[in-house]
C-alpha cells in the first residue's frame, strides 16, 4: 500500500507553493521568532490532521452506503481540482502580503494554528478533492486516506519549517520573490488542472 510516484510528486508541487498558511507561519515568525513559526507549523500540521481523519471517517461511512455515491463524489472532487487548477493559472500575481501578528508565544502560536487550520473548509475541501484519486478500492479506505492525509500534511509542514528556517528572505519585498511565487503558482495550477482531467478520462480499473 505505498503511495505512487504521482501522488508524491503533486503532493510535493503543491505543498512548496506558497498560501495563506504559509504566509501565517511566516507572520509568526516575524512577529515573535523561529519558536512562534515552529509552533505555530506544528499547530496547522494538528489542524490538519483534524481534517484527514474526519474525511477519511466520513468518506468510508459514504463507500459503506452506496458505491454509486462514492463515485460522484470522486469526479465532483476531479472536477474541483480542475476548477481550482485553472482558477490559479489565471490569477494575475500571487498574494506576496504577509500578515502583521504580535508575539504571543509558542504555546499560543500552536493554539492558533491548530484553530486556523481546523476551521480552514478549503483545507477540508482540498483533502475530499485531492486524495480520493489516488485511493485503491483494493486495499481499506479510511487507512489509505489517512496514511496519504499524513503525507500531505507532513509535506506542507515541511515546507513550513524550511521556510521559518529561511523568514527573513521571504519576508522581504522585490521582484525576485514576487517572479518566484508566481512560478510556484502556475506550477499548483498546472498539477492540480492535470489532476483532475487524468481522473476525468482515465478508466475506472485500479481505483
Amino acid at each position: 500500500m505505498l503511495p505512487s510516484l504521482a501522488f508524491i510528486a503533486a503532493a510535493i508541487l503543491l505543498a512548496i507553493v506558497p498560501g495563506p498558511g504559509m504566509a501565517y507561519v511566516v507572520a509568526r515568525t516575524v512577529a515573535g521568532g523561529r519558536a512562534e513559526g515552529v509552533a505555530s507549523s506544528l499547530g496547522t500540521a494538528a489542524g490538519g490532521m483534524v481534517h484527514v481523519v474526519a474525511a477519511a471517517l466520513g468518506l468510508s461511512v459514504l463507500i459503506a452506503e452506496s458505491a454509486v455515491a462514492y463515485s460522484l463524489a470522486k469526479y465532483l472532487g476531479a472536477a474541483y481540482l480542475l476548477y481550482l487548477g485553472v482558477r490559479t493559472l489565471m490569477k494575475k500575481a500571487p498574494a506576496a502580503d504577509v500578515p502583521t501578528l504580535r508575539r504571543a508565544g509558542a504555546g499560543k502560536a500552536f493554539r492558533d494554528g491548530v484553530v486556523v487550520e481546523a476551521l480552514n473548509v478549503k483545507t477540508a475541501m482540498f483533502f475530499l478533492a485531492f486524495i480520493p484519486q489516488f485511493v485503491s478500492h483494493a486495499h481499506p479506505f479510511a487507512l489509505q486516506f489517512v496514511v496519504l492525509g499524513t503525507l500531505c500534511v507532513a509535506f506542507n509542514t515541511t515546507a513550513d519549517l524550511i521556510v521559518v528556517a529561511a523568514a527573513h528572505r521571504f519576508v522581504v519585498s522585490g521582484a525576485a520573490r514576487a517572479a518566484r511565487e508566481k512560478v510556484l503558482t502556475k506550477i499548483s495550477g498546472a498539477t492540480m488542472a492535470a489532476l483532475g482531467l487524468f481522473v476525468a478520462f482515465s478508466s475506472r480499473e485500479g481505483t
